[in-house]
């Protein structure tokens, strides 16, 4: 797979402040939102419930994560199909494009991670992602957009909004009409809320988009992407890392070890600070299927276990211009940031890794990438994380058509390169 060696147009910041306490109005706004359960069907579960700050801004579900890793929405029994991506430095990713070299085409940026946030609508990707949420029937499950816009303007707990909607974008924000009932009808996640085009459409989609691009800037700040970890001192000369954590940083660089920074790059990010190490590009890995994914038995899930994550390719097939790319694209999900890999919201809580919480271990996802193309397929296709290391095994990929042969699956690690690999990875936890 073609990987990228130019520098990425940057992604204007709305703000970054200097300390992670010291953030703009449109930051503290932005928290405010990220904070606000009663921005859901159930009044509880705000952004920050599947994105906990302590968690490295993931989940940090116990019960969820060791299992399917999928969150259960706001209303009970509603799941979606894969696990939250991180939060944290997602806001470096800039609006989707895509690249042709060649005849060979590479997709760049965007949100969610199969980038169908592009950032055409906002102008930022975060900004795109953050209104989907709220809608989502197996999210935040809120019934329109009027519903959010509403809450935000009327907050339950008004001490939680020090500063308000207004205060950021102006009286005019406010100037929405609602349509009658509506409070009552938020109330039921399932409501038909009809709003009828011409002025009031606008309006609340003006302020909807406001709120979103509010909670964008409070991703963008320094509160969220602290770049504090154990490398960044020790790039920085304020640290050291130890003799292993150094020959990781080795076979994580070298092009005939590790090879990660082909994707994980280490160069500047896009805004020429600190690596955020992604170069924003979707990747099919070959993961297996996570048996305990919820979707396998959801009720919209024709295809019951012959599921798949279509990824990338299940976006593009959508968008008539990029429809052509998408085959090529399917299963192909964005290479996300390694930072906060481990990084836990209390001690001995799990984690899920890939998109679908396959892999509980930094150890396996290690050993998986070394390993994938020279162990023997497992007996049972669904086996499990732990099982498939027991019996020196993998269950087949999710998918296999557009799997990456090239930078994976026979890495030719020994376990001491593993066992460093891994140490260094765990050096790019925030303190």
């Amino acid at each position: 797979m073609r990987r990228l060696s130019f520098a990425l147009t940057c992604l204007p910041l709305l703000a970054v402040p200097a300390l992670a306490d010291d953030l703009s109005p449109i930051e503290r706004l932005g928290k405010s939102i990220f904070t606000d359960g009663n921005l859901s069907a159930n009044g509880a579960q705000s952004c920050s419930f599947c994105h906990d700050p302590g968690q490295g801004f993931t989940s940090a579900h116990d019960a969820f994560n060791k299992a399917g890793a999928v969150i259960e929405g706001a209303v009970p029994g509603r799941f979606g199909n894969r696990k939250p991506p991180s939060a944290a430095y997602a806001s470096f990713s800039p609006v989707l494009s895509h690249i042709i070299d060649d005849g060979d085409v590479t997709f760049v940026g965007g949100a969610f991670l199969d980038g169908r946030a592009t950032g055409g609508k906002l102008g930022v990707p975060i900004a795109d992602q953050a209104e989907g949420p709220f809608l989502n029937p197996k999210e935040m499950a809120m019934p329109s957009a009027a519903c959010v816009v509403y809450r935000v303007l009327h907050p339950a707990d008004p001490a939680h909004y020090p500063v308000r909607l207004t205060d950021v974008w102006g009286r005019d924000v406010a100037d929405v009409t609602f349509p009658a009932g509506l409070e009552e009808a938020c109330k039921n996640p399932d409501a038909k809320i009809e709003i009828p085009e011409g002025e009031m459409a606008d309006a609340i989609d003006a302020a909807f988009g406001r709120i979103a691009l509010s909670l964008s800037a409070f991703e963008q700040s320094h509160e969220v992407n602290r770049f504090s970890s154990r490398y960044d001192k020790w790039t920085r000369g304020e640290g050291t890392l130890s003799d292993e954590e150094l020959a990781g940083l080795e076979v994580f660089k070298a092009e005939d070890k590790g090879n990660c920074a082909a994707c994980h790059v280490l160069t500047p990010n896009t805004q020429g600070g600190p690596a955020v190490l992604t170069d924003w590009t979707f990747d099919n890995l070959g993961v297996p299927r996570n048996r305990d994914n919820p979707f396998y038995k959801d009720a919209a899930n024709t295809e019951g276990k012959d599921w798949y994550d279509a990824g990338l390719g299940g976006y593009l097939a959508t968008d008539p211009v990029f429809k052509p790319y998408a085959e090529a694209n399917v299963a192909r999900q964005q290479v996300p940031t390694l930072r906060n890999l481990t990084k836990v919201a209390t001690p001995g809580s799990v984690k899920g890794y890939m998109h679908n919480g396959y892999f509980k271990t930094l150890e396996g996802v290690v050993h998986f990438y070394n390993t994938r193309d020279v162990l023997p397929a497992c007996a049972d296709p669904l086996a499990s994380e732990a099982e498939a290391m027991a019996q020196k095994c993998w269950p087949a990929p999710e998918y296999a058509a557009t799997m990456n042969k090239d930078e994976l699956g026979n890495l030719k690690l020994t376990g001491k390169e593993e066992a460093e690999l891994v140490a260094f990875l765990k050096t790019l936890d925030d303190e």
